[in-house]
Order: structure tokens, then sequence, then C-alpha cells
């Protein structure tokens, strides 16, 4: 068989076995690949302009894989439960010509030790759309799993209908979830949670066994033996960069259960989720989160609460009394909510074209919140229509107009009173600032383009006629999200408040 580029590892399978299964993925009948994605294959150092169609749908395993599926465990809105891989396996770990390493993940490809009852398979436009919102995700800079690819199995998948089935290639920095420490602490050994936290150190946070060589001098507050409160100091300051980044943008996730929360800080498990149109912070788009447990709002706050779970997880490792333990971890969540305040004022004053600090900053930007949701205006609009204002150039909008016109974008703006005032606070706040300067700093950080929900289902819709070209075009667009486009910078004629979302397992 044609090596491809494949460079295998399998330094997973390193840990106790309580962890993972050896389980080769189902061979599927008739692969046919709907999607490649031609610059990850190259980045991950993948030939990609090879047929692998049948190593990526799990027909033939690619040379040196050694598929396993993971273990772990989960707070599911708030309940704990055993999970694991339940329809996906891993092939090993890729190490890229850079030295990276990355997880190679089938997803879709047929059931497991793990499934509890389901069949593990996955439907076509389920598996699309983690493909388009992932890539999304990625373009706009915030860290996250990529998709290879989306291969045809030629297999139908029951669900309450017959479905096309399908398998995405799942690649992340790894798939060691929060979950992954919860099953740990549930079902297996202290030495077995510390082998974890060890594994995890040294995968992706290599300098905290460096420091803690001289922890003293770098982190003197921290008794120098433990290193796991820098784990989880490191783990936690991620999240908060990345649950403020998906702030920035409107995303909300739609289930981040512990078991959907990655210890290295990538976005990962695109399930029910979607970008808010217009600005709600009560937003759900999840059919099944009833209670709004994950709304946007909630998000920075779930976040903690799921690092809470993971700390409750590493306790024996902090400290041998139990009490003095939790107050570590509990000083460790205290960073969190200071860490993710940062990154989300540093992030919403980029947003505004402010390009240093003050302390009426963050009510500034709560009132213009607070206005957007009163009037209703679209998230993602908003903040460009505000740099098109400071340039000088407000006409008039004609009934039709094209998104490269300022027109069209100032008239998203309302021209109310209350909006009027908050708009003179804010060139206050900018004072002499060259406003060519503030709108390119704006433009810089407010995306043009993102996956409009009326954008996604058009291409899944098409997608699910066998028409693909649809989902090519918006794909093509959302690689520069920057810049404007006549097509997808335009929001949808009504709000998208009703808009519903599914896990599509």
């Amino acid at each position: 068989m044609q090596n491809n580029g494949w460079n295998f590892e399998h330094t997973y399978t390193n840990l106790p076995e309580i962890f993972y299964k050896k389980h080769n993925p189902d061979t599927p009948p008739n692969p046919r690949t709907v999607i490649f994605n031609k610059n990850l294959a190259r980045e991950l150092g993948l030939n990609p302009d090879t047929s692998c169609e049948k190593e990526l749908a799990g027909t033939a395993l690619p040379p040196g894989a050694k598929p396993i599926c993971q273990a772990y465990a989960g707070y599911q809105f708030g309940h704990f439960a055993m999970l694991g891989d339940g329809r996906a396996v891993l092939l090993g770990e890729q190490i890229a010509p850079d030295g990276r390493r990355f997880d190679i993940q089938l997803k879709g490809s047929g059931p497991t030790p793990f499934s509890r009852g389901g069949d593990g398979y996955a439907a076509l436009l389920p598996m699309l759309r983690e493909y388009i919102i992932s890539e999304a995700i990625f373009h706009l800079g915030i860290p996250t799993t990529r998709s290879l690819a989306v291969v045809l199995t030629g297999r139908p998948v029951l669900r309450e209908k017959a479905l096309p089935g399908a398998v995405l290639t799942r690649v992340a920095a790894s798939h060691i979830r929060v979950g992954t420490f919860n099953f740990a602490s549930a079902f297996g050994t202290a030495d077995d949670t510390r082998a974890l936290a060890d594994y995890c150190i040294w995968r992706h946070f290599p300098w905290i066994s460096r420091s803690c060589e001289q922890c003293d001098a770098v982190f003197p507050e921290i008794d120098s033996q433990n290193r796991y409160i820098l784990f989880l100091r490191e783990v936690a300051a991620r999240q908060a960069a990345l649950i403020a980044s998906w702030q920035h943008v409107g995303f909300i996730h739609g289930v981040m259960n512990t078991d959907n929360m990655s210890v290295c800080g990538e976005t990962i498990d695109y399930g029910p989720c979607a970008f808010m149109d217009a600005y709600d912070p009560g937003t759900v788009f999840s059919s099944i989160d009833a209670g709004g447990r994950y709304a946007y709002k909630n998000q920075p706050g779930i976040g903690a609460w799921n690092l809470s779970r993971f700390a409750e997880a590493l306790l024996p490792l902090f400290h041998e009394n139990k009490n003095k333990a939790i107050e570590l971890a509990q000083k460790e969540i205290e960073i969190y909510y200071e860490c993710y305040k940062k990154h989300w004022l540093d992030g919403m004053r980029a947003k505004l074209g402010i390009a240093n600090e003050s302390p009426g900053d963050e009510t500034l930007i709560t009132e213009l919140l607070d206005l957007m949701q009163k009037h209703k205006l679209d998230f993602t609009g908003t903040f460009r229509a505000l740099a098109r204002s400071i340039e000088g150039q407000i006409s008039n909008c004609p009934d039709k107009a094209s998104v490269k016109d300022n027109s069209f974008r100032l008239a998203l703006l309302p021209k109310t009173p209350d909006f009027t005032v908050w708009q003179e606070k804010w060139l206050a706040r900018l004072g002499k600032a060259d406003p060519q300067h503030a709108s390119t700093i704006m433009d810089k950080n407010n995306p043009a383009v993102i996956p409009r929900n009326h954008r996604v289902e058009e291409a899944l819709a098409a997608a699910g006629q066998g028409d693909y070209s649809v989902m090519y075009d918006l794909l093509a667009a959302l690689r520069n999200p920057y810049e404007e486009s006549d097509m997808y910078s335009l929001p949808p004629v009504r709000g998208g408040c009703d808009y519903k979302t599914f896990c599509g397992t």
C-alpha cells in the first residue's frame, strides 16, 4: 500500500490500559470522498493529490495505524455519565513535517465497546456541518479541531429515516478531555490520574516540567513539587482565552459538557452549535437545551463549572490534605475568571477600535450590548457598521446596495436617541485617534463573513440532494472571513431566533 505521507506514533497507548481499547473501524462497502481538505493534508505531511478515501473511511488502514477508542466520562447537563468513543476510532498520532503531533480520528466509523447501544455510525449532513463550522472557526483564528475529509460510506444510517452514512476524519492536537480526567477519578486510581496528568504535561505543556526545576523563581507562591497546580492553571488559561474568543464572534457551542472540553484548549465536538445573528445573550440553538444551560451568556460560567470538575479530579495530586487541595483549586478557578475577563475586555476593545485601556471601557461595552439587544441588532454586522461610521462616509442607504457600499453597513445602525448618545460616548473614548487606524483595527477583529445559519442550511440542503457546489462556495468565503462578500456578509431577513440545531448523532 502506498504510504501517502502517513507518519504515525502511538504514545497514548503508553498510558494504563484503562484509558483505551484496541478496536478497528468497520469496513464501509462503497467509500466515496465528498470533500478533502488539501491545505490541511499538506500541513500534516500527507500527499494532497493521492486518493486516500479508503484510508479515511476505514476500508484500508493507513500504514502504521493502530486503532483504539478512548475511554472517558463526563458531566452531561450537570449529570455524571460513563461515555467513551462510541462512534470513533483514533488511528494514531501523525507527526507533521514541522514536528507537531496530531491525533487522526475517524468519526462515524461504526460501533465500539463504548457505543452504549448506539450503532456507531454518522449521517452525511451532520459530518458536513462539523466540517463547515470547524473550518470557519479555524479561519477566524480560534483554536479548534479540524476536518480533513468527509467520505460517504455507501451504508445507509437509520435515524427517523434512512440517511446516507459518512465518516469524518477529525484532526486534533489531542482528544484528551476534562471528561477523561472525570473517568480516571471515578473508575481508576490516583496513580491512573497522575499518569494521565503527566502525559498531558509532556504532550501539551512541557514548559511546566522545565519550570518546575526552578519553580520557586518562576512561581514563588507554588510548592516546587506541585506541578499539577500549574497544569490546572494552564488548562484554565487556555479555556478562558478560548471561550472569550467564542463570545467575540457570537459563537454558541451548544453542548459544553465536560466530555466536550479539550484540555489543550481547542474547540471540540461540533454538535448543536451555531453563530448568533440578532444579539441576545440568552440565545440557545440546541433543541435539547430547554433550560438554556449552555446559552451564549452562560458559556464563561460553564467554563468555570467544568474546570471545577477538572480540579476535583486532580485534588489527590494537589496536596495530601484535602482541605488544602481544595483551597489551591479554588484559587485557580478565581484566576480563570480574571483571565477570562481580561481576554474578553481586550477583544471587545479591539472590536471597537480602542487601542488602550480605560476604567470605563467595560461600562461602554456593556451599554452597547444592551442597546444591541434592545434594538435586535445583528451581532456581526453592527461592529462592521461602526467601523464604517467613523470614516465620515455616512450616506442614505438605497433600497438595494452592495455590502461593499458603506451605506449598506450604516443602515444596520439604529438612528435612535439612545444609540446616538452611545456613539458620542464611543467617539469621545476614541479621542484623537486616527479614524482610519481605528476602523482598520476594527476590521481586523470583526469578521464580515461567518457561517450564517441560513447559509449553512442552504449548503446542507443542497448537499442532501447531491449538489456540493453550494457548500464549496460557502467554504471559499469562510476562508477569508474579514473580507466583505456581496452574498455571505448579508444577515438573514429575520434575526434567526427560532433557529434550532440538533446533535446529529
